[in-house]
């Protein structure tokens, strides 16, 4: 390493579109999926070396489902890809009882 010389190392994060809520039964159990989008990750000060979030806390599209403002927050402005992705699932498993009407009194 050479001296007063810094190593930077980069780190790529994937982002997958925005997927509806879905459903998928599988043996008596459903499988609920729903995603959205937290807080805005996008470093204003990249360009001057800096770190600098705008704050905004949660993504609203500015637009229908469909258009280009479905893309872009109505809050900060910023495209979708720059908020924190929460995909959060749900698995529903049936339970039956047996029926207990002989305990009837």
């Amino acid at each position: 390493m050479i001296k007063g010389l810094a190593i930077m190392r980069r780190r790529q994060v994937v982002v997958r579109k925005e997927e509806p809520p879905r459903k998928t039964t599988t043996n008596s159990s459903l499988t609920i999926t729903s995603v959205r989008y937290g807080e805005c990750q996008r470093n204003h000060a990249a360009s001057i070396g800096g770190y600098v979030v705008d704050g905004c806390r949660e993504f609203m599209a500015s637009g229908e489902e469909g258009t280009s403002g479905a893309l872009a927050c109505a809050a900060c402005g910023c495209h979708r890809n720059f908020h924190r992705r929460e995909v959060e699932t749900e698995v529903v498993s049936e339970c039956s009882s047996p029926n207990n009407s002989s305990n009837r009194a």
